[in-house]
Order: C-alpha cells, then structure tokens, then sequence
C-alpha cells in the first residue's frame, strides 16, 4: 500500500510537472555491470609484496564514491610490505588463513567472514599464514588526488614469523 502511494505520488507529481508545462528532472545514469573477467589480474609488485601475491580489480573509485575494491590473494606465506591508507581500508576475508599486524601490537590470526578495520594513518601488513592461501576483498578509501595507500618497508621474515 505504501509503495502504491509513493508510486502514485510519484506519477502525480510528474503530470503535474508536464500540465504546468515542465520537464521532469532527467533521471539518473542507469545501472553498470562490469563482466566477471573483464578486468585482468595483475601480480603483486616485487616492491610491496613478498612471495606471490595477485590483485583481481573489482571497482575503482569514481566521483560518486571515493572507495575502490580488489580481491586479493596471498600465496602462502606471501604478504604484503607495512603501509597505510589516507582514508583508512576494510579487508573482508574470503577464503583461507590470514595474518595481519598493526605496528607494534601482536600479529592476528584472520579468517572467512572476518572484517578488519585499518584506520586511516595506521601502519600495518596482511597476507596468508605460513601454510595457508589467503584472500581477501580490500575496500579502500581514495583521496581526492586519487592516493589509496602509502608503502614502507617489508615485512622481514622475524616479524611474519613473530606471534
């Protein structure tokens, strides 16, 4: 009944637009799908990871929202370099075993169905455990200068191994 009157509402309100002889307001760009596949994955550059790790492009930030999204899997014992996002970062575990650390706490088990929070400015790593594949979705925040992430050293094998 509700979504009736909100529908005749809205229905009134464009004949009335029309009899007072204007134009309703152009409707908004319609849906986009991007095509599983249609974005190729890339490896994790040698630079920012340890082992093999490949980054699958989900979305990229646009001017509607400022967030970009990639999945992202860690060969065992892969791992990324410490770093920090401007705007902060979710990590959604998917599948397999993680492992993530913020500078100077304990390094964390994560798992499928886990969220981590990184806030932004906070410098910390995520890859797979030691025996394990990981991956996870990276829901990444983007300053206006299209900046996500802030790289630093990498992870030496004593902190990875380090609990």
């Amino acid at each position: 009944m509700l979504f009736r009157r909100l529908i005749g509402g809205l229905t009134c309100a464009a004949v009335a637009h029309s009899a007072a002889g204007q134009s309703p307001a152009p409707a908004p760009p319609g849906q986009q799908i991007t095509r599983a596949g249609s974005t190729p994955s890339v490896a994790g550059p040698a630079d920012y990871f340890t082992g093999r790790a490949r980054i699958d492009p989900v979305y990229p930030a646009n001017t509607d929202i400022d967030v970009s999204g990639a999945l992202v899997t860690f060969e065992p014992g892969s791992r990324s370099a410490w770093h920090t996002h401007p705007r902060g970062q979710y990590l959604v575990v998917t599948s397999g075993v993680g492992l993530t650390q913020e500078w100077g706490k304990p390094t964390q088990e994560i798992r499928p169905g886990d969220v981590v929070w990184c806030p932004p400015g906070v410098k910390h790593w995520h890859g797979a455990a030691p025996a394990t594949a990981m991956t996870h979705l990276a829901v990444t925040g983007t300053t206006a200068e299209g900046k996500n992430v802030e790289w630093m050293e990498k992870v030496s094998d004593e902190q990875y191994l380090a609990r």
